[in-house]
């Protein structure tokens, strides 16, 4: 599997891509080609042309969640495929179409379900998704632990049209089965990042842990939060981990005192076996 970072909140200096507080990775694998997350805006089509990267040629989106920080530039990319006779499949969680706000802001899909299905072959799906023989979308993510995955970020509204606490029942992650373990993508870990971890071991029946990518949600963490994260992650041994996007300072300077820590970025480019 080959990665590249196309939108994260940072960019590596002397390479001259965009930034913003999104995400969204381009993907090679088992000869197809994935977009994991759109990132907020343009920008993800901007760098992929600075990078010579095709997007008219995916085989499928994958959000991680309905928030538009990770779905804002499907804007964008829909534009590409309106008049495509063959169209990606765009998969999430169910949860990722519905209206979702935070302090009477919108923060959810920027994009109508019906425009959508306008360019992509919409497939939803609450469980686990094999994508490939050794890739695959996690669905809805477990809750394995009380101290991530626990705190309400905003409402969103339910079938019945009124508003509720929103607990990003959508997050997910994939996981990607190499010779060394496993390879976790994550968006942004609203269901934590340790609950993913587990997850993908279970779906997958493998503890070997290669890499884990993306976001990690560690904004401002308490103390226990950190700690106890850490924990988790230092038993799993990972070969290396790549925080991008939704994690401070604080948490990326703690992890790094315990864990094999590499920095993330606009233009990162990484290889796993195939």
């Amino acid at each position: 599997m080959k990665l590249k970072i196309l939108v994260d909140n940072y960019t590596f200096i002397d390479q001259y891509y965009f930034g913003e507080p999104g995400l969204s990775f381009y993907m090679e694998a088992d000869e197809k080609v994935y977009l994991f997350d759109t990132g907020y805006s343009a920008i993800l089509l901007k760098n992929a042309a600075l990078m010579g990267i095709d997007l008219t040629r995916l085989h499928a989106v994958i959000l991680s969640h309905g928030h538009n920080d990770h779905s804002g530039g499907l804007r964008y990319l829909q534009k590409l495929y309106v008049q495509q006779m063959t169209k990606p499949q765009l998969l999430a969680h169910p949860q990722a179409f519905l209206p979702r706000r935070e302090n009477g802001l919108d923060i959810g899909l920027p994009v109508p379900l019906a425009v959508l299905e306008k360019s992509f072959q919409i497939k939803m799906s609450r469980e686990p998704l094999w994508l490939s023989s050794r890739l695959v979308y996690l669905g809805e993510i477990g809750r394995y632990n009380d101290f991530e995955g626990q705190a309400a970020i905003g409402e969103i509204q339910n079938a019945a049209g009124g508003w509720q606490p929103d607990y990003v029942k959508d997050d997910s992650a994939l996981a990607y089965c190499t010779e060394q373990g496993l390879v976790i993508l994550t968006g942004c870990s609203h269901a934590g990042i340790c609950n993913i971890v587990e997850t993908a071991k279970r779906v997958c029946g493998e503890t070997r842990i290669a890499a884990i990518i993306g976001g990690f949600h560690l904004l401002q963490a308490s103390k226990e939060h950190l700690q106890a994260t850490i924990g988790y992650l230092r038993r799993q041994s990972p070969g290396a981990v790549y925080v991008c996007h939704c994690t401070d300072l604080a948490a990326k300077l703690e992890l790094s005192k315990n864990l094999p820590v590499y920095e993330g970025g606009v233009g990162l480019s990484l290889a796993w076996d195939d």
